[in-house]
């Protein structure tokens, strides 16, 4: 067991000091204050203005977007979403998070389900945990067999390649957070009666597969990783500073009617990046 959740417990409603003192900078996180509420504030009503006008553009010229999020338990998926989706017509623009397969999609080709998602002309699909579920947490909780996480690497390449032929804009986001920042995201939803629910069986086991997880995604990246559909790691200890640089990363690969880059603003480096960058400033992330 490691020093971080040596002791620890779930139940206390004391976090231990040494987990909060180090949770912002844990995993090699570059900085050690979070933005600044109202310069986020400002930052974000610029990029979401911009995200409305490629909406507008969307509606007009008919572009498919379908943007992936992954990321270990309670690294931000879910408010990256919301926060994307804000002031977007929920007509168009949805977010996807299927449950576990039925006994019939079980015996499925294993992209079928998600196929049935595509978006049409116009509009944006958000998938909250993806197909890489194969590569993810049904590997490290043995849902799958070994042959099938490895069936699945050797196939999702190609099956990305034809959406992408056919038109998709996809984005592919793994959202990275450091041990501690793990658990006080864990311990603040199990004494927070507004977000207990979001604590299940299988996040407090993963509690103890960290190791685990970082394995499996460190394979993943490097299956999938693809000039067609390339992964674009966020450091996200800092939710302000890792919602931008998602909505920026977006509005930045992509051209629309009424296109502001300064508005949009510059994306951090020492945020958003490449696997090969992630792999040199990874410290436990």
């Amino acid at each position: 067991m490691s020093d971080a959740i040596a002791g620890f417990d779930l139940d206390d409603p004391v976090l231990p000091r040494p987990i909060k003192k180090r949770t912002l900078t844990s995993g090699g996180f570059p900085y050690d204050e979070k933005l600044d509420e109202d310069e986020y504030a400002t930052q974000m009503l610029a990029a979401q203005r911009q995200l409305a006008l490629l909406q507008h553009d969307q509606a007009k010229t008919g572009k498919r977007i379908v943007i992936v999020f992954e990321g270990r338990d309670a690294a931000g998926k879910g408010g990256s979403i919301a926060t994307y989706l804000e002031n977007l017509n929920p007509r168009f623009n949805m977010s996807v998070a299927l449950p576990k397969p039925s006994d019939r999609e079980r015996t499925q080709w294993y992209f079928q389900r998600y196929v049935d998602w595509m978006p049409a002309a116009g509009e944006q699909v958000l998938f909250d945990r993806s197909w890489y579920n194969r590569a993810g947490v049904e590997a490290v909780m043995g849902f799958c067999t070994p042959e099938e996480t490895t069936q699945f690497l050797k196939a999702v390449p190609r099956f990305e390649e034809t959406l992408v032929d056919d038109g998709i804009h996809l984005f592919k986001f793994w959202l990275a957070i450091g041990r501690e920042m793990q658990l006080k995201r864990f311990h603040d939803r199990r004494h927070d009666p507004l977000k207990v629910w979001k604590l299940s069986p299988i996040d407090l086991e993963a509690l103890k597969k960290f190791d685990d997880y970082s394995v499996a995604r460190d394979r993943m990246l490097e299956a999938s990783h693809t000039k067609d559909a390339p992964w674009r790691i966020i450091l996200n200890n800092d939710k302000k500073r890792g919602r931008l640089a998602i909505l920026r990363s977006v509005l930045h690969a992509l051209e629309f009617e009424g296109k502001d880059e300064k508005a949009i603003g510059e994306n951090d480096a020492k945020i958003a990046m490449g696997p090969d960058e992630f792999a040199k400033v990874n410290k436990g992330m």
